[in-house]
C-alpha cells in the first residue's frame, strides 16, 4: 500500500477536532456556568494553549498531569494535548496522598495543570513544574500565538491520548493508556449504537478523571454537541441544563438518580430532548429505573463497559421508559466481538459460564495486542443472545481473602452463597455503607473479613431486591460517592468477641490487623 495511504487513513483526534471546528465555527461548544465558548474560539484557545505546552519543553509523549475539577479548562488540556502528541494524566482528586503520589509517579509527567484549590494536594504528592489553572493559564493563553506544528505531531493513531486510572481492586491503581484510535473508535460505537445526532449534547457532571466523562465530552466535540460543564451533581443545575439543550446520553449513575427525581418532582422543566439516560442498572432499584424513565420519557442503559474498553462491550440493551424491569441481561455492543472464555482462553460449552473476553476498536492501548480484553465477570449465556451474570472472578482483596463485587447483589451472582453486610450512617438509611463477608480461619480462631464500601441512595436493598443480612451504625461521617461507584469511607474497624466496632481513621480503609482494602469500579 501506497505510504501516503498509509499516511490518509491515521486520523488523529485533534485533526478531528479541528475540522469540526472549523466546519460549525459559530455553534456552542462548551457551556461553563456563565461561560461559552463556540466551536471557533474553543479551536484558538486550544492551539494557543498547545503553544504554552510546546514551550514549556512538552514533547511528543510526555505526560501533562491533570488535577481540577470538571470545568471547561480541562477540555482544553486534553485537546491541546492531541494536538502535539503529549498524552493527559487525568488524576483523581479524592485519592489520598500515597495513592496520588502512586499515579503520579506512574506516569512521571513533565508539566501539571494543576486548580488552585488543589495544588497544595498536588504539591505535597509531587515536584513536578506546576501551570495553575485560572489566571496564570489564561495569561499564558493570552501572550501565545499558534505553533504551525500542532496537528503535524501525531503520526500513529495508535500514540496515547489520556490515562484514566482504575480504582485499584487487588492494589493501588493502574492507568490505562487510551489511544487517538480508540477514543475515536468509542466516539463513533457509542454514537452509531444509540443512533445519536451530531447536535446532540452532554452534560459532564461526572468527574472528569473518570471515563464516563472524557470519553463523552470528547465525543461530544468530534461530533459537534454542545459539552455542558457541571462540577458533580448539581441536581438543580442539571435539571435547567436539560431545558435548554438536546442531550445525547444523559448520565444518570446510581447514586445520583434519587436527588435528581427529587429535583424533578420539585421543578418539573419541560425537557428539550434526551435520547437514553441512566447506566448501570444492576445498581439501581427497579422502580427507581422506571421512575426516571417516565419523568424524562426517555429509556435507561444498561450498561457494561469498563475503563479499559469504554461503554462496550455490553451496553446495547435498552430498558423502556417507565418499565420496572425484571432483568439485566446484557446485550453485545455494536462493532466488538464478544467470546465466553475459559482461563486458558478456550470457548466454554453452552450453559457453561465463561469470562468475557472482548475486542474492539476502543480497547485501550494496554490491551492491544494481546488475545483481547477479558472482563472481571463470568456469563452464561441467555434468551435471545443476551449474556446473563454468573460470578466474579476479580475479587476484592483483603490481604488475600475474597470479597463479593459491590456492583453485584446476591442474585446478580447466584453462583456466589455470600451475603451483603451493610453498615449504615445513622442519619439516613439511604447512605450507607455496604461489605460482604467471609469466614476465615486465622490463628486458630474465626472471625469476619470486612470491606466497608460506601453507596448512595439504594436504601436497605440492592438492585435485585435483597436487603442486608445485619445493619451496623459506624460513622456519621460517611459521605456519599454520587456516580454510582464505591468511596473510601476512611474508617478503622474489626470484629472482636463478635461485636462490631468502628471509628473514623484518616487514610485508607484498613481493618486493624487485616491490611488494606480498596474498591475498584465499572461501568
Amino acid at each position: 500500500m501506497l505510504p501516503e495511504v498509509i499516511r490518509a487513513g491515521r486520523a488523529d483526534l485533534y485533526s478531528i477536532f479541528r475540522t469540526r471546528a472549523q466546519d460549525c465555527a459559530e455553534a456552542l461548544a462548551i457551556e461553563d456556568g456563565s461561560k461559552k465558548l463556540t466551536y471557533g474560539e474553543l479551536l484558538g484557545r486550544v492551539d494557543r494553549l498547545a503553544a504554552v505546552f510546546l514551550a514549556r519543553g512538552v514533547a511528543p509523549g510526555d505526560r501533562i498531569a491533570i488535577l481540577s475539577h470538571n470545568r471547561s479548562e480541562y477540555l482544553e488540556v486534553e485537546l491541546a494535548a492531541a494536538g502535539i502528541g503529549a498524552i493527559v494524566a487525568c488524576l483523581n482528586w479524592r485519592l489520598a496522598r500515597d495513592e496520588l503520589q502512586h499515579c503520579i509517579n506512574l506516569v512521571e509527567p513533565v508539566l501539571a495543570t494543576v486548580e488552585p484549590d488543589l495544588s497544595e494536594a498536588y504539591r505535597a504528592a509531587a515536584t513536578t513544574p506546576c501551570l495553575a489553572i485560572g489566571p496564570d493559564l489564561e495569561m499564558a493563553i493570552a501572550g501565545a500565538e499558534p505553533d504551525p506544528r500542532t496537528g503535524t505531531m501525531v503520526g500513529d493513531p495508535e500514540a496515547g491520548l489520556t490515562i484514566l486510572y482504575t480504582s485499584g481492586t487487588t492494589g493501588l491503581p493502574k492507568g490505562a493508556l487510551i489511544s487517538h484510535r480508540a477514543h475515536i473508535a468509542r466516539s463513533m460505537a457509542f454514537a452509531a449504537q444509540l443512533a445519536l445526532d451530531p447536535s446532540d449534547g452532554f452534560i459532564a457532571w461526572a468527574p472528569m478523571f473518570h471515563m464516563a466523562s472524557t470519553d463523552h465530552a470528547l465525543a461530544t466535540i468530534l461530533r459537534g454537541g454542545t459539552v455542558v460543564m457541571v462540577d458533580g451533581l448539581q441536581p438543580a443545575v442539571i435539571n435547567e441544563a436539560l431545558s435548554r439543550h438536546r442531550i445525547g446520553w444523559f448520565v444518570m449513575m446510581p447514586g445520583s438518580l434519587d436527588a435528581f427525581i427529587a429535583e424533578r418532582r420539585a421543578n418539573p422543566l419541560p425537557v428539550k430532548g434526551i435520547k437514553v439516560c441512566g447506566a448501570m442498572a444492576d445498581l439501581v432499584p427497579p422502580h427507581q429505573i422506571a421512575e426516571l424513565t417516565a419523568f424524562l420519557d426517555t429509556p435507561y442503559l444498561n450498561s457494561f463497559g469498563a475503563t479499559e474498553t469504554g461503554l462496550p462491550p455490553g451496553t446495547a440493551d435498552l430498558i423502556a421508559p417507565g418499565v420496572t424491569p425484571d432483568r439485566l441481561s446484557k446485550r453485545i455492543s455494536a462493532f466488538c466481538e464478544v467470546r465466553l472464555v475459559d482461563p486458558d482462553d478456550h470457548e466454554v460449552p453452552d450453559g457453561t459460564p465463561g469470562e468475557m473476553g472482548r475486542k474492539s476498536g476502543g480497547l485501550c492501548r494496554l490491551q492491544q495486542g494481546r488475545a483481547g480484553c477479558r472482563s472481571a465477570d463470568e456469563f452464561v449465556p441467555g434468551e435471545a443472545g443476551r449474556l446473563q451474570t454468573a460470578a466474579r472472578v476479580s475479587f476484592y482483596r483483603v490481604r488475600g481473602f475474597s470479597q463479593i463485587d459491590q456492583r453485584k447483589g446476591p442474585a446478580a451472582c447466584p453462583r456466589s452463597p455470600a451475603r451483603g453486610l451493610i453498615c449504615a450512617p445513622a442519619r439516613s438509611s439511604a447512605h450507607h455503607a455496604r461489605s460482604s463477608h467471609k469466614r476465615h480461619k486465622r490463628s486458630g480462631h474465626c472471625c469476619d473479613q470486612l470491606l466497608i464500601l460506601a453507596l448512595h441512595g439504594i436504601g436497605t436493598r440492592f438492585a435485585d431486591g435483597q436487603g442486608p443480612s445485619r445493619l451496623h451504625h459506624v460513622s456519621d461521617e460517611a459521605k456519599p460517592f454520587a456516580v454510582g461507584r464505591v468511596e473510601q469511607i476512611d474508617l478503622e474497624f474489626g470484629c472482636q468477641n463478635g461485636r462490631f466496632r468502628g471509628h473514623q481513621r484518616k487514610g485508607r480503609v484498613s481493618t486493624g490487623a487485616v491490611e488494606r482494602g480498596r474498591n475498584d469500579s465499572g461501568m
